[in-house]
């Protein structure tokens, strides 16, 4: 099978004249790409299909909300193309275009201009990443790498291999999903991986499978002839209102998932950007949402963690209480805050960090140090609530 990209709601036969009507405004401000093959998983006759809701276009959209840059990625651009927030990790725009225009993306800005932001010459992203030996991995993303020619790609790679210090090569792709016979098709393309991915640095395709069911056959096979290849792969994926928020749906996601050697990797909270309010799942609800996906799982599907990518560092949610929501970073340009440990009120209503507004309670990684007893404390221990009595089988 070789799949037809489509980038017209004209070439949606499913849709009617009416809804191709409504939707003209939203094409005005946002693009609309996807591949027959991946409409051809849509239930027609079910209008709030997951994945018709994940790459047809919604009128919510055109809803005032959010920022084209929530994560204010321009402020760690530091080469045409190259981003360096993280000091280990380098972020290459290598692609102009996905296979599908996914309508939560949080990066759809590249889109409408004129992905400004590609470079059509790497060379001075090269040049920067040489210079700079802190970097061990580069995460090559844009756009979708994989839909560059493998030429292409091999053209890139085989740069970053000649630089020592750079041990890790993720590719962040979501073409497995919306068009496998891109890996099925050319065999030199997972070929070309293996090439480049060697036992002491080895090349992680990051996939990103939202829903169950774009775990197709053709999609698990792509995935392993990648793996085969001698890749190792993850999955990330937002928590997305219609999609994915569903403890049950979730869960599967990453039970079928671990199944087939894509454990879950990052599960994001949905960035605050233009057009996605639709899309956003408030912070403590898609939380509960996660944790109950991932008590359902075996360990090898438990391992993702919660996070935002905030402009000030990537954020796990860690837990809740009756009062509080207990923030970590996990990340972050700023040194002292990495492993920060924050303590907020709880706020339904809150899509992204600063609707929490100041913490409670904070602690600084630099700052921590195994705590001692308090002086009127027994060093027996005695005054500590004592633990229950270890259960025992009944016979």
């Amino acid at each position: 099978m070789q799949p037809t990209y489509v980038t017209r709601l004209e070439n949606v036969p499913q849709l009617s004249r009416d809804e191709r009507n409504q939707l003209k405004a939203v094409l005005e401000r946002f693009a609309f790409r996807a591949t027959d093959y991946y409409l051809s998983l849509i239930d027609w006759n079910d209008p709030a299909d997951p994945l018709r809701r994940l790459i047809l276009p919604s009128v919510d959209e055109i809803e005032p909300w959010g920022e084209a840059d929530p994560s204010h990625e321009a402020d760690f651009t530091v080469a045409p193309g190259l981003e360096h927030k993280y000091g280990p990790t380098a972020l290459l725009l290598a692609s102009r275009v996905c296979a599908g225009c996914c309508r939560y993306c949080f990066r759809k800005r590249i889109f409408v201009n004129e992905n400004a932001e590609v470079p059509g010459d790497l060379g001075v992203a090269f040049a920067y990443i040489r210079e700079h030996a802190e970097i061990t991995n580069v995460l090559m993303t844009g756009g979708d790498p994989l839909l560059l020619s493998t030429a292409k790609l091999d053209g890139i790679i085989s740069e970053l291999r000649k630089i020592e210090h750079v041990q890790i090569i993720r590719i962040g792709t979501k073409v497995p999903a919306f068009n496998p016979f891109r890996v099925l098709n050319d065999p030199t393309l997972a070929d070309m991986l293996g090439k480049f991915s060697t036992p002491e640095k080895r090349i992680y395709i990051v996939s990103h499978f939202d829903h169950p069911r774009e775990l197709t056959d053709p999609a698990i096979e792509a995935m392993n002839r990648l793996l085969a290849a001698g890749t190792r792969a993850v999955n990330q994926t937002p928590i997305i209102r219609g999609v994915n928020d569903d403890a049950d749906v979730l869960a599967e996601l990453f039970k079928k998932l671990s199944f087939i050697g894509v454990p879950p990797y990052y599960v994001f909270q949905c960035r605050p950007t233009w057009g996605n309010k639709t899309y956003a799942v408030p912070i403590e609800e898609a939380y509960l949402i996660f944790e109950r996906a991932r008590a359902k799982g075996s360990g090898l599907a438990k391992r993702a963690r919660f996070v935002m990518s905030h402009a000030t560092g990537k954020i796990e949610i860690i837990g809740i209480s009756s009062k509080h929501i207990y923030l970590k970073y996990h990340s972050s340009p700023h040194p002292r805050h990495k492993g920060r440990f924050m303590v907020f009120c709880r706020n339904p209503e809150a899509f992204w960090l600063e609707d929490f507004g100041a913490p409670e309670d904070d602690l600084f990684l630099d700052d921590m140090a195994i705590p001692e007893l308090p002086d009127d404390m027994d060093p027996e221990g005695s005054q500590l609530t004592p633990y229950p009595p270890p259960f025992v089988w009944p016979l």
